[in-house]
């Protein structure tokens, strides 16, 4: 198959991706190392195809869960870091594949000790020092951190915490990572060693990126969308989200629309189906809240209820619509463009829901 025969595809824009990626080097300089993180499919962008684009601007990966780790390896050879906590089944599989497994407790630190064979396995250290998800709790972190550097075949990797409000509370963050900072250098002064610290995510590395610690883990920012919206200027999006008119009608005044009848035609309009829906991704909730779709560089008003596959447009005042034109459902088309941040708005939630929820039967292209 090719684009032209395709119903609904997302376009990745690899240049896009780099210059993101060149932004955060410029912001981090040139001593951190950046770790891509890439999970949930590269946030809905594609794991490999997006490991490969950045493979040259990233010292690391960061992914999820250890299934994400061993599609990722199959793309590249960089250090891969597991950000998420594994269950104890996939413990021996991460320190046999040299993976680097996040930790929150002495007892996970036990049982990769026991599962490494030849070679230690690498650990990121997690202290929670506020986001109350993973992690060792803060006042606890040193007196673990001994013992666990002390086991047998254990390595430290890294030691991190996560910000929980970078994009929303200023004051908060300043005093994290002061906190933070205060306890990596404690735990240096105790247990000299060469694991690096890293703290700083996208929201981070926009608004707080003094200091950067060792690592700075790149995420949404790098797929072109940023957290702090006085900072999207500088970003270029990287998806671009399309579909196709599958149907055109005139249908007369008094007509009703999808399920549940919520909207009624006022007068004669023509109104195109898209080959598109919840199912492709496409929240149900943008159903009757403004939402628009571009046809010919025009914005295209939704109509009625979002369903599993299709979706109704208004596309009476444009000229000769037919049948297979393309319909950009997030990006631009001419002067026009719908961003990622609009579509979050008006469905009530964020942006990473958006990209991350764009299905599997959505084909990326890599342009």
């Amino acid at each position: 198959m090719t684009k032209e025969t395709y119903r609904c595809w997302a376009e990745i824009d690899r240049s896009a991706l780099r210059h993101n990626a060149r932004l955060v080097r410029e912001r981090i300089g040139s001593a951190a190392q950046l770790l891509a993180v890439v999970k949930a499919n590269a946030y809905g962008h594609g794991l490999a195809g997006v490991a490969e684009a950045l493979a040259k601007d990233a010292q690391l990966f960061g992914v999820a869960n250890l299934e994400e780790a061993i599609q990722l390896r199959a793309a590249l050879l960089h250090p891969i870091i597991i950000l998420g906590p594994s269950i104890p089944e996939e413990r021996s599989t991460i320190a046999e594949r040299g993976f680097i497994p996040t930790i929150s407790t002495f007892e996970e630190a036990q049982e990769f000790s026991l599962a490494a064979k030849d070679a230690a396995t690498s650990i990121n250290f997690k202290i929670d020092t506020g986001m109350g998800r993973m992690g060792v709790p803060e006042g606890n972190a040193r007196a673990l951190f001994k013992k666990v550097s002390a086991l047998p075949k254990i390595k430290i990797h890294s030691i991190s915490t996560h910000l929980p409000a970078s994009n929303e509370d200023a004051e908060y963050t300043r005093d994290e990572l002061a906190r933070f900072g205060k306890l990596v250098r404690q735990i240096r002064a105790e247990i000299p060693g060469d694991y690096k610290a890293h703290v700083l995510q996208s929201a981070g590395l926009l608004a707080f990126a003094d200091p950067t610690f060792d690592i700075v883990r790149a995420g949404i920012v790098l797929y072109g969308i940023s957290p702090l919206l006085e900072f999207q200027k500088i970003l270029r999006p990287v998806m671009t989200w399309k579909t196709r008119i599958g149907l055109v009608r005139d249908m007369p005044k008094g007509s009703s629309i999808s399920y549940g009848r919520t909207f009624i035609t006022p007068s004669k309009m023509r109104i195109a189906t898209l080959a598109a829906g919840y199912a492709d991704g496409y929240p149900r909730h943008l159903s009757n809240r403004d939402a628009a779709a571009l046809v010919r560089g025009q914005r295209c008003a939704l109509l009625g209820r979002v369903t599993m596959d299709l979706m109704m447009i208004d596309v009476s005042k444009i000229d000769n619509v037919q049948v297979g034109d393309e319909v950009v459902l997030m990006g631009k088309q001419g002067e026009q463009e719908i961003p990622c941040a609009e579509l979050a708005e008006r469905a009530g939630t964020i942006t990473w829901e958006i990209t991350t929820r764009v299905g599997s039967r959505v084909r990326r292209v890599y342009v």
